[in-house]
């Protein structure tokens, strides 16, 4: 199995876990206050990472052009107003239709990777990311068809524009991640792509800092106070992240995110597994759409 496909599952698994502890501090935080902390946390072990990479293992860090750092700003810029419009679209409306319209993020960097990297994926990789869509389509509404009409119903609802709108500007995050680690002129995977994840985290923590400190200043004090559990956010966010900056830097970002859609499978399953809920025929059916989709992607490679 090619090695970007296990750093991209492991990554899904961590987003799942920070997503959902993201959820859980919505009730004493801001929009913007717990888009923040995945920074404040999560820039700090970025750079802890590149440095062990640097002094722990004798790799060298590749130099950092212009070009470089422009894409890298895009990126982060992109991820910051992305994860707000997400986190809007699941306040506006119900989850399942913030979820949805926001995983569309898959259409629009396969569009990326086609018209704006010159990376053009095969039929069978567009079909693997439809069917991985509808896939998560099914799971999100819980395979109920009177529920996937009333999501499509919702398509004119601002909190089905605001997912779109996430969808999109995930979409430029993941494709200029990619083309700032084809900027670096040397090293391996590694550290092209830790080098990338580090760099955009530090200009991410700089952004959210100017504009809560002029927006909401209030912010930062609940963060403090809620340290213990908004620590957790960060963790899991920056191996979220390094997870695909990695693959990203290993394969078209179209490909990772969509196989990334397999994050959806391990939400179904830990709620059959712990919460020891009974699967539905339709959450049966939407699991393997999205394993499907996966594997038909993976045969095109």
């Amino acid at each position: 199995m090619p090695l970007w496909i296990t750093i991209t599952v492991a990554a899904a698994l961590f987003q799942n876990i920070r997503t959902t502890m993201q959820q859980k501090i919505r009730h004493v935080l801001s929009v913007d206050g717990a888009n923040f902390i995945r920074y404040l946390y999560g820039a700090p072990l970025a750079l802890g990472m590149l440095a062990f990479l640097v002094w722990g293992t004798g790799r060298e860090m590749p130099p950092l052009s212009v070009s470089f750092l422009g894409l890298v700003t895009i990126a982060g810029l992109g991820q910051i107003i992305a994860t707000s419009l997400m986190i809007h679209a699941f306040t506006l409306r119900n989850y399942a239709v913030g979820t949805v319209y926001s995983k569309t993020e898959t259409l629009f960097v396969a569009l990326f990777a086609t018209f704006v990297a010159s990376e053009p994926l095969t039929f069978g990789s567009w079909a693997g990311i439809v069917v991985c869509l509808f896939g998560v389509a099914v799971l999100t509404v819980r395979g109920s068809l009177a529920n996937i009409t009333h999501v499509l119903s919702e398509f004119r609802h601002k909190g089905a524009l605001y997912g779109i709108l996430s969808g999109v500007f995930f979409a430029i995050a993941a494709g200029t991640i990619r083309e700032a680690s084809k900027h670096l002129p040397e090293g391996d995977f590694m550290i092209r792509g830790i080098t990338t994840l580090a760099s955009m985290n530090t200009i991410q923590i700089v952004l959210m800092l100017a504009y809560l400190s002029y927006s909401d200043r209030s912010q930062f004090g609940k963060i403090w106070v809620n340290w213990r559990s908004s620590i957790w956010v960060g963790i899991f966010s920056v191996l979220g992240s390094a997870g695909w900056a990695l693959a990203m830097t290993l394969e078209n970002a179209a490909l990772v995110r969509a196989v990334g859609q397999i994050e959806l499978v391990f939400t179904f399953i830990a709620s059959h597994v712990v919460l020891k809920e009974r699967p539905s025929t339709g959450e049966w059916v939407g699991s393997l759409l999205v394993v499907g989709g996966v594997v038909l992607i993976l045969l095109e490679r």
